[in-house]
């Protein structure tokens, strides 16, 4: 279609238009090559600028023959003019035409006007286009088609394969469990993941140049409560770790927790205080298993997975009971410093929104 196009256009439209495009995208090739060493884009870059050289140099010949035409067609525009020819026919009269001619005096200006019509004079040259005139036109014209293609990326969305960081569900309709009405400032699954998919959350991981893969936020009760105790998390995975926030309204307080990890000679147990509250810190394993979706059978038995980081920080700085627990793993069970941790509870958590009781 683009090729139609250009060879119904006259000439000087259509070269300037090749010179222009072929000169931007030269130019922007051979940039990209130097930029990243690419040898096919400074080859393409190169057949590009050659091309528009040769329609450089074939406007060039055209403008030179257009300021000097050649003498033959200087010759051919010369009209011949039929009164020169006059003197050689009237020898030719007869002396009877004469006579007709001066007895009929009446009919004189009538013949003139037939001789005047039937010999013409020289018709005004039409005049031709402007060349310069659409010349300019047609590089303003590819001069803003340039612009758009050359800033488009820059100023449009961008359809390049890079993958988009995932987004927290939306899950306003969803119903939550009764304790949520019934347990005060409890927050829900999606409010939890809105607060940690922070867009900073990979650099304060340590991995900045990493996207999030999957968010989610679920809105739970804790096990082995009857349904009576809300306990909503979200989690969020990257390419190297994984986050999970949890918060959980028992009247379990944080001081109490350490206690008995400590009765249960749990190692690495620490305790501190973030955000002027209570916390403490503990490791364990997660859990790992696998599920056969074919005919074969119901999979792999539950095995001890990668260790897992938590810090359990007091819901107040009172800690009447409650808390919330960030928790951190990956599947080479490599693990980030506490710091890291302390880092992005003190970021997320005074995010979360305080609900009354529902």
């Amino acid at each position: 279609m683009l090729g139609l196009l250009l060879r119904l256009l006259p000439f000087w439209v259509r070269e300037p238009l090749l010179i222009v495009l072929g000169s931007v995208l030269g130019v922007r090739l051979t940039y990209l090559a130097v930029r990243d060493h690419n040898l096919a884009a400074a080859g393409f870059g190169v057949v590009f600028l050659v091309f528009t050289a040769i329609r450089v140099y074939v406007v060039v010949r055209a403008l030179r023959a257009r300021r000097n035409p050649s003498p033959a067609a200087a010759a051919d525009a010369v009209a011949v003019d039929p009164a020169a020819q006059a003197p050689a026919q009237a020898p030719a009269l007869t002396q009877m035409q004469m006579q007709m001619q001066t007895q009929a005096p009446a009919h004189a200006p009538a013949q003139t006007q037939v001789g005047a019509a039937a010999h013409p004079g020289p018709q005004a040259p039409e005049k031709e286009p402007n060349a310069w005139g659409q010349a300019a036109a047609a590089v303003a014209v590819f001069g803003a088609l340039a612009a758009t293609v050359w800033l488009g990326p820059r100023l449009l969305p961008s359809d390049d394969s890079t993958p988009q960081a995932a987004s927290c569900s939306d899950g306003e309709h969803e119903k939550l469990p009764r304790a949520y009405k019934e347990t005060p400032r409890a927050v829900t699954g999606d409010e939890l993941c809105e607060a940690l998919n922070r867009p900073d959350l990979a650099q304060l991981l340590g991995t900045p140049d990493e996207t999030a893969t999957t968010a989610s936020g679920s809105s739970n009760t804790a096990a082995l409560t009857d349904g009576k105790v809300a306990e909503p998390e979200a989690e969020i995975s990257f390419d190297t770790y994984t986050v999970n926030l949890s918060a959980t309204y028992n009247k379990l307080s944080t001081g109490q927790y350490a206690k008995l990890l400590k009765i249960g000679a749990e190692k690495d147990v620490k305790t501190l205080t973030v955000l002027g509250r209570p916390a403490v810190f503990s490791s364990d394993h997660t859990m790992k298993f696998e599920i056969d979706l074919g005919s074969g059978g119901s999979g792999g038995p539950v095995e001890q997975g990668p260790l897992a980081r938590t810090l359990s920080v007091a819901l107040d700085e009172k800690d009447r009971g409650g808390s919330y627990d960030l928790t951190v793993w990956s599947r080479s069970g490599a693990l980030p410093d506490d710091s890291v941790l302390v880092g992005i509870a003190e970021k997320v958590l005074p995010t979360i929104p305080e609900r009354t009781a529902r």
